[in-house]
């Protein structure tokens, strides 16, 4: 696990962006995609740049149930309006909000991970240490699935809608034990509010309570943080800071 400390999150964002730029010239097809605040100013620097995306394929982590794709709060509409309205991939993937059998559905997105295996998974991470919806206990072998969101997650998400009663209880996520079968794995986060989940993630065990911490069994992980979400992790040769 390399731990990179910038700045700021655009210095992040730069920096996260160069190495898929590399993983693209070493020939990576398939990117796995987030959706939330954390990406937002990398995906700008991918809409800003002249790369073609074109031949590309991507694989979201997660959807919320109930929500249709052209909703303003689903996470397909976010991936439209964030990068691909903007910037063609060859195909997309993302979990169907409205599909009703949830068996049909997850079983579905698994063979669409198995049939696109991903080279370069970027993530994010909750204040509880989730990745994707994986809330702590979900197992680390785990598979796409629907999953019940915790409080603290709702009361997260609630920003983005009018109403609080609106908040999805349900997403489709790609799950742990999917995310750790990428090629490699990009991990950013920003922020004090996140500090406590980075230093659960890295210094901690490797625990379902955190389930970012399944990351420790992974070769070729790259976490990117800011100063603020690296604030409380033990100095470490293992820490890398960039100007």
């Amino acid at each position: 696990m390399k731990v990179i400390v910038t700045k700021n999150n655009e210095d992040a964002s730069k920096k996260a962006f160069e190495l898929i730029k590399e993983e693209m010239n070493n020939g990576a097809k398939v990117l796995g995609l987030a959706t939330g605040s954390t990406p937002i100013p990398m995906y700008q620097d991918m809409v800003n740049s002249d790369i073609d995306f074109s031949n590309m394929t991507s694989v979201n982590l997660d959807e919320y149930v109930g929500l249709a794709p052209d909703d303003p709060q689903s996470y397909h509409h976010f991936m439209q309006v964030n990068l691909f309205d903007k910037k063609p991939f060859a195909k997309t993937y993302v979990p169907d909000g409205l599909a009703t059998d949830a068996e049909a559905e997850t079983s579905r997105y698994n063979k669409v991970i198995a049939d696109n295996p991903i080279d370069l998974q970027i993530l994010g991470l909750g204040r509880n240490g989730h990745i994707g919806f994986n809330e702590p206990g979900s197992p680390f072998d785990s598979e796409t699935r629907k999953v019940p969101l915790t409080e603290s997650t709702i009361e997260a998400n609630a920003r983005f809608f009018d109403n609080e009663n609106d908040v999805p209880k349900f997403a489709y996520s790609m799950g742990i034990g999917s995310i750790l079968k990428s090629k490699k794995i990009i991990l950013m986060a920003f922020g004090s509010a996140k500090a406590d989940a980075i230093k659960a993630m890295i210094e901690g065990p490797a625990t379902p309570d955190c389930p970012a911490s399944a990351l420790q069994n992974k070769d070729n992980v790259t976490i990117i943080l800011d100063t603020e979400a690296a604030s409380k992790l033990a100095d470490s040769a293992k820490i890398e800071k960039t100007a």
